[in-house]
């Protein structure tokens, strides 16, 4: 399918299974909380664990991050591998996908296919593992649930074959800039 097309069906507020710069994702517009929904049902997954986001820039970032730290910039550019900030005072985010304290993780991919449907939509999108709450986490396609493929609304086709790495590091941010490793 044309990734023109998976972005419309995002646009519409359908679901997508995608390869990301991590691992394979289930993902939609994340300021739409109907689809964000959808998503926590496909994977029956608790309504208080919060998600994750992918934007395509820092401008991206700061549009949803009112108290966006200058620390994160040297965070980011002195990564090694994926980095997911946790970032607190979300705005404009689905509610479903910010944490209790309305905190929610985001990070910048450089991945070409994410960058694709994010830049596409205009908007950041979700991205959680590819799999039931609670069972591992898919590194290729052929280990995602077929429950997951058969309900998501659309499955972006690029690099089907593609060994995925793992998850990403996350790290979170307070309001004062302290920060905290929360995943290596």
């Amino acid at each position: 399918m044309d990734i023109r097309k998976n972005v419309e069906i995002l646009k519409e507020g359908g679901t997508a299974l995608y390869p990301t710069d991590t691992i394979w994702g289930i993902g939609c517009d994340a300021t739409n909380e109907e689809a964000c929904q959808k998503i926590l049902k496909i994977k029956n997954r608790p309504e208080d664990k919060s998600f994750i986001i992918l934007v395509d820039n820092f401008n991206m970032l700061e549009r949803f991050i009112p108290e966006f730290q200058e620390v994160c910039y040297d965070l980011v550019d002195l990564a090694t591998k994926p980095l997911t900030i946790i970032y607190p005072n979300a705005k404009g985010l689905a509610p479903s996908i910010l944490a209790k304290d309305g905190s929610i993780g985001i990070r910048i991919t450089e991945d070409p296919i994410c960058l694709k449907l994010i830049r596409g939509m205009r908007k950041p999108i979700v991205s959680t593992s590819a799999n039931i709450s609670g069972e591992k986490s898919p590194t290729c396609f052929d280990d995602v649930s077929d429950i997951i493929k058969e309900n998501v609304d659309t499955i972006v086709e690029a690099n089907l074959h593609r060994e995925m790495n793992q998850p990403s590091q996350i790290i979170k941010v307070g309001l004062n800039g302290s920060v905290e490793l929360i995943r290596k």
